[in-house]
């Protein structure tokens, strides 16, 4: 019997097609074991659905609680007499499977919906008109409506999603992302979906790549070791997946890549090779022959833009996406370069609650506010990002214009983008500041080092009340801030390219 191509296959696949394809074919034994922050996910989920159907003001029909045969027929029974709302159903047309969460019936049919306990768009915002759809969430909803238009009993391409926010977000599946995307969801979709179907038939073997989605995945050690072993061109840092398949019909290691006489690829500001200019070709070439010698070092491309200020803060946040919150504010603090001047100061959300996030927030703000003058280093934009929003959940707190302030590139750096990404290089997979830390010889307290971890941390700790938890939660975020000052003294020592 064919395998039935279902939302959690195509959600996986948009995500990484080689693990849908070690998922179906290989064997499971190899997997590494579940993160203790993926269980918490799955757990993290399943009630966050429940709280949302308990808090549902219109009567449903519940088919959540049967057995797959009887929940199939249930659901069949359920549409045929016109419910007005299934929670639970499962639906199926030749060899698609679906279970959406929701069927709700309008227009005399039937559109389906999913409920996520994370945001209904890509971008970090309140403001959910901004963001982007997700194309992991399209897919499935795709799948849904694909199901239910061979039914004929599809209501329209404009499935949704009840998100964390409580907000019902719709996915017009006919509609493209963005301006810069020019296929539609549906067309997502149905790629997505052929492209599953060849990977369950094995008409398609798919490769491994090097990416930061597989740090959760549980195929992790396993694809680092084949990737390792056949020297895959997406070990050089933004060489992803993308870019090593249209390369591969001439580059297929980085050894061979780093020897190479890249010229004649290269016709004015483009390369043989389709969405890859000239100077990413070199850029990327350069990078392979760091590491391809062991004998190489990091380096500085051009001069950072490092403020000379007594005060230093090395500043690191914490969040959870599944309860939307800021949790932890940490900052390390720094005089006259001096390391044994340095201290921790974090302010935590004792409660997992908006009166939480709000006090940490106060807390964090005045501390900032009594250091000045001060120069702040950050690791991505993630903290600006995330104070924009806490500013405008607690306005009464701090202005707009005095957050836009407070980051001035002037005083405030953001490491990664301005510093790592523009000015340097560095014979190392990736540019994670975990990465490079290690790299510079910094070691973690923890034998678990990651924000994942730290979810799954305080979440126990909320419910516990455990001592240890709390220490373990701080300890990270107090290693995480070190290890931003000791990539930023390993630049300031950097030499300028051999």
């Amino acid at each position: 019997m064919t395998r039935p191509i279902t939302a959690s296959m195509l959600y996986n696949l948009v995500q990484c097609p080689h693990r849908l394809f070690l998922d179906l074919h290989e064997d499971p034994a190899k997997k590494d074991p579940e993160s203790k922050f993926v269980e918490l996910l799955w757990e993290r989920g399943t009630t966050f659905e429940k709280e949302v159907m308990t808090g549902v003001a219109v009567p449903f029909l519940d088919l959540s609680g049967e057995e797959d045969a009887a929940k199939e027929r249930l659901t069949m029974e359920a549409i045929s007499r016109g419910e007005p709302l299934i929670y639970g159903g499962r639906i199926r047309s030749g060899d698609l499977l679906g279970e959406p969460d929701l069927m709700r019936r309008q227009a005399g049919g039937y559109i389906a919906g999913d409920i996520k306990s994370g945001s209904g768009f890509e971008d970090a915002s309140d403001d959910l008109s901004d963001g982007k759809p997700k194309k992991h969430y399209a897919v499935q909803l795709g799948l849904y409506n694909d199901i239910l238009e061979k039914m004929g009993v599809s209501a329209g391409r404009t499935p949704f999603i009840w998100d964390v926010h409580g907000r019902e977000v719709t996915y017009d599946l006919d509609t493209t992302p963005g301006p810069r995307t020019p296929e539609t969801l549906w067309s997502l979709y149905q790629d997505s979906l052929a492209q599953a179907k060849r990977i369950v038939f094995r008409s398609e073997r798919t490769l491994p790549a090097y990416s930061g989605t597989c740090k959760l995945c549980h195929w992790n050690s396993f694809c680092k070791h084949h990737l390792r072993k056949a020297d895959d061109l997406t070990l050089v840092p933004e060489l992803g997946r993308a870019k090593r398949d249209v390369m591969l019909s001439r580059i297929r290691t980085v050894a061979q890549f780093a020897g190479m006489d890249i010229t004649p690829l290269i016709s004015g500001k483009k390369t043989v090779f389709a969405g890859i200019g000239s100077n990413t070709l070199r850029k990327l070439q350069k990078r392979a022959l760091l590491l391809a010698d062991d004998q190489s070092r990091p380096y500085i491309k051009t001069s950072p833009p490092l403020p000379d200020i007594e005060r230093e803060l090395f500043f690191d946040i914490e969040t959870d996406p599944m309860r939307d919150i800021c949790y932890l504010h940490g900052f390390v603090e720094r005089l006259g370069r001096d390391n044994s001047s340095e201290r921790h100061l974090p302010f935590l959300a004792e409660t997992a609650t908006p009166e939480g996030e709000r006090e940490a927030f106060r807390q964090a703000w005045e501390y900032v506010c009594s250091s000045r003058p001060a120069a702040m280093y950050f690791y991505s934009k993630y903290e600006r990002t995330w104070w924009r929003i806490l500013q405008q959940r607690y306005p009464d707190i701090a202005t707009a214009q005095q957050i836009e302030e407070l980051f001035d590139p002037a005083t405030a750096v953001d490491l990664y983008y301005d510093v790592v990404l523009s000015c340097t290089e560095w014979p190392t997979n990736d540019y994670s500041i975990k990465t490079l830390a290690t790299y510079l010889g910094f070691n973690w307290r923890d034998k678990t080092p990651s924000g994942a971890e730290s979810i799954e941390w305080y979440n126990r700790w909320v419910e516990t009340g455990d001592p240890m938890l709390r220490s373990r939660i701080l300890e990270y975020n107090e290693d995480d801030c070190i290890a931003t000052r000791v990539l930023l003294d390993g630049i300031r020592s950097l030499p300028g390219p051999a």
